[in-house]
């Protein structure tokens, strides 16, 4: 049984057309040192795979959410395609075991593991859509993506706008406004990347990445509202400053 068989039963899918799977996860990079690979890179199938995941996604919220609003559609979804949630589907079921990669791309694959392991799940989900067609990628995509992960999203409010309220509250609790700065952008200009720094007083507090810029911010917004450090320390700093000016007033 060679690797791709082994993903197979692991996921329970039969691939009539298995080179559509190996071209799933068939990064660009492995073609630089493999010329003759046949199959191609992966982007056209991540592109299609995207779209079908968008759709789906889209359907399901239509039909079990009738009285919510498209804005409150829109931000749920945003939240469970996100790129953070499809890395940790395929971190759970060991994509990086069947990468297809450059032996260089391998090395780095730590800085930008979660958007070539985002990227290639959804490369996946075009492959399958191609494959066994629309109801076996709903299907897919319920197991994977909307039943594990919708109810956390919506009891925990994870479809709200995270700058928003990272903003709210560090204004509230420190007085400052963050500041947000791209720190590094990749890919073709079809598939671009970003990786953005959220910044309180020049002091980097989080990071995020996203197709988008508008998304990165989001993610590292996110992340540094679930940061606790940041928040223990700029309180009391603020704090300090704020007894401070008070026993000058008095004095």
């Amino acid at each position: 049984m060679d690797k791709f068989e082994e993903l197979e039963k692991n996921l329970q899918i039969k691939f009539k057309k298995t080179d559509l799977l190996r071209q799933a996860f068939s990064h660009r990079s492995y073609l630089n040192e493999n010329p003759t690979w046949r199959l191609g890179q992966n982007e056209r199938l991540e592109f299609l795979g995207d779209a079908v995941l968008e759709l789906v996604v889209s359907e399901y919220l239509f039909k079990n959410f009738p009285d919510k609003t498209e804005g409150f559609l829109t931000s749920v979804r945003a939240s469970l395609v996100n790129a953070e949630i499809l890395a940790q589907i395929a971190e759970e079921l060991k994509f990086s075991r069947y990468l297809l990669i450059s032996k260089g791309e391998a090395k780095d694959l730590q800085s930008g593991r979660h958007y070539i392991l985002a990227n290639t799940f959804e490369a996946l989900i075009g492959a399958i859509y191609l494959d066994a067609g629309y109801k076996k990628c709903q299907r897919f995509i319920e197991k994977y993506v909307i039943r594990p992960h919708l109810e956390n999203i919506l009891k925990e409010e994870k479809y709200k706008d995270a700058k928003s309220s990272l903003q709210e509250k560090t204004q509230a609790e420190i007085d400052i406004t963050p500041i947000y700065k791209t720190l590094e952008e990749w890919g073709p200009d079809h598939a671009k990347h970003f990786r953005v720094g959220v910044f309180f007083d020049n002091k980097l507090i989080a990071e995020g990445e996203g197709t988008s810029k508008r998304n990165a911010e989001q993610a590292a917004a996110a992340k540094a509202l679930k940061d606790e450090n940041w928040e223990k320390k700029f309180v009391k700093q603020s704090k300090k400053i704020k007894k401070s000016s008070k026993d000058k007033s008095q004095s």
